[in-house]
């Protein structure tokens, strides 16, 4: 069970006469109870004067799940209580989100997903820990976290906010899915949903890349990642700044979605050893175009990465600390159960997977389609996903939206949700295109006063700005100065 202090707060008198109200760090040490730290904060350079709240929740036995909750004094709390997600298996708090938060005066809270360090072997003997890793943490926090706000501030938020990007878009997902109530507004960002299947990619790009049983020496190079994008760009950069929206000059792809690349269009000539593929290379790069095949019928069972997207592949097809094995190892032999003699080359795409599938797909994956619960509570979410992301590919979120749609909202009627692709911007920010724009702030606009976002204003390096449209719409310059975002106009292409 949640430490009794923390639902307690349910039961508060929110009136209360203002003289009455106790100084923010009186009340700051009433938070306080065993297995958990409230201590007041002046404030600095680095961070405003705050109440900083440290507990531990223990909902199932075995469960151990650190959080920390930041509360602005009553007079720069904006009643707007936020949630920030977590990157990869870490349990890393997003410290420099927390602080942004902070500083616009929001009360603010994150979790360590129940375990400490970022390796997938964390569940080793801890079975329970993958739950917690997947749904359970976040949604105990918000449940502890919520009621604490309304004990600081004698009384509740008006609204509440989740925002995550990569697995943290994977748990503002699972939110949406299964706990459609806890937040009013969900921003999730380049969402890592079909986890399992996610995993199978990274293995995938991993076999593709090397001979058969040879772990030593990797087919395809940093360098040849570079090439096939350079490739990718003189193939299909020539539509930027036609139907695909944006402007000729772009130096990424405005719409990979469209983009069908040969890579034996690299193939080295006769006595040609630079700036080319070998055969087995071209081989590899087909194979990761293309995604895994299930062996027992063909059909695609991963979920491939889009042109424009090569340079990044070579982070998640091997463990950087031993890239003489693929990434995520201990996802297989832990959390799928195939133990410490798992052996990778035999590993099935149909058969194994399919394991992997009925084992964990129930407890980690975030893809059921059915948000009806979310949308009639009145729930909104906005989703985003770079175009060159290469660590969970943008074909998975536009299946899941595709599914999604028909499930809950058939007719379209978009009033609830919205999803910008983002032309040119890796994996949850980055890239040579617009990637810096605000969707927490649209996500509160939303919420708070019913304006849906029509476009999402970004940023790029050196601030010239661009629209973001909501999918399928695309950025078409109209006119004017093109390094500012009123040239442009959010267009639906023409179907085909």
């Amino acid at each position: 069970m949640i430490a009794a202090i923390f639902l307690s707060g349910a039961a508060l008198a929110w009136a209360s006469d203002a003289a009455s109200i106790p100084a923010p760090e009186v009340t700051c040490r009433s938070l306080a109870a065993p297995g958990t730290v409230a201590e007041w904060r002046p404030g600095d350079a680095d961070e405003p004067a705050h109440c900083r709240v440290r507990g531990v929740l223990r909902p199932v036995a075995g469960s151990r799940i650190g959080f920390e909750l930041l509360l602005p004094p009553p007079s720069r709390w904006t009643g707007r209580f936020q949630m920030l997600g977590n990157g990869g298996y870490s349990s890393d708090l997003p410290r420099p989100g927390m602080r942004r938060s902070l500083a616009r005066g929001s009360a603010v809270a994150a979790t360590d997903t129940g375990h400490s360090g970022d390796d997938p072997d964390f569940a080793r003997g801890h079975p329970q820990a993958i739950a917690d890793w997947a749904w359970r943490a976040v949604h105990v926090t918000a449940i502890a976290a919520k009621a604490l706000v309304a004990r600081f501030y004698q009384r509740p938020a008006d609204h509440a906010y989740f925002a995550g990007c990569s697995t943290g878009g994977h748990q503002a997902m699972m939110e949406a899915q299964r706990f459609p109530h806890d937040f009013d507004g969900i921003v999730a960002g380049a969402p890592g949903s079909n986890r399992v299947r996610l995993n199978a990619a990274f293995l995938w790009q991993y076999l593709s890349n090397h001979r058969r049983g040879d772990d030593t020496a990797a087919l395809l190079s940093p360098a040849d990642l570079r090439l096939l994008n350079q490739h990718a760009q003189t193939m299909c950069g020539s539509a930027n700044g036609g139907a695909v929206g944006g402007l000729a000059s772009d130096q990424w792809l405005n719409d990979p979605l469209s983009c069908h690349v040969e890579p034996a269009a690299l193939a080295c000539r006769p006595g040609q050893t630079n700036d080319c593929l070998a055969p087995e290379q071209v081989a590899a790069a087909r194979a990761m175009y293309r995604g895994a095949p299930d062996p027992r019928g063909g059909a695609r069972v991963t979920i491939p990465w889009l042109p424009g997207s090569e340079p990044g592949w070579s982070l998640y097809w091997a463990d950087p600390a031993r890239p003489q094995q693929p990434a995520r190892a201990n996802f297989w032999r832990t959390w799928a159960g195939f133990g410490d003699g798992w052996n990778w080359w035999r590993f099935s795409f149909g058969r194994d997977l399919a394991v992997a599938q009925r084992r964990l797909s129930p407890v980690i994956d975030a893809v059921n389609p059915d948000l009806r619960a979310f949308r009639q509570r009145g729930g909104k979410l906005l989703q985003y996903h770079g175009l060159a992301d290469p660590v969970v590919s943008p074909l998975d979120t536009l299946a899941y939206r595709r599914a999604m749609m028909s499930r809950t909202d058939p007719r379209g009627g978009g009033r609830w949700y919205r999803l910008f692709l983002v032309p040119g911007m890796g994996h949850c920010g980055g890239g040579p295109g617009f990637t810096d724009f605000d969707a927490q702030a649209a996500i509160e606009t939303w919420v708070e006063r019913g304006h849906a976002p029509d476009r999402l204003v970004a940023a790029d390096a050196v601030s010239r700005t661009r629209p973001l449209c909501p999918f399928p719409a695309r950025a078409q310059y109209v006119g004017g100065d093109s390094a500012r975002a009123e040239s442009y106009r959010c267009e639906r292409p023409a179907l085909r």
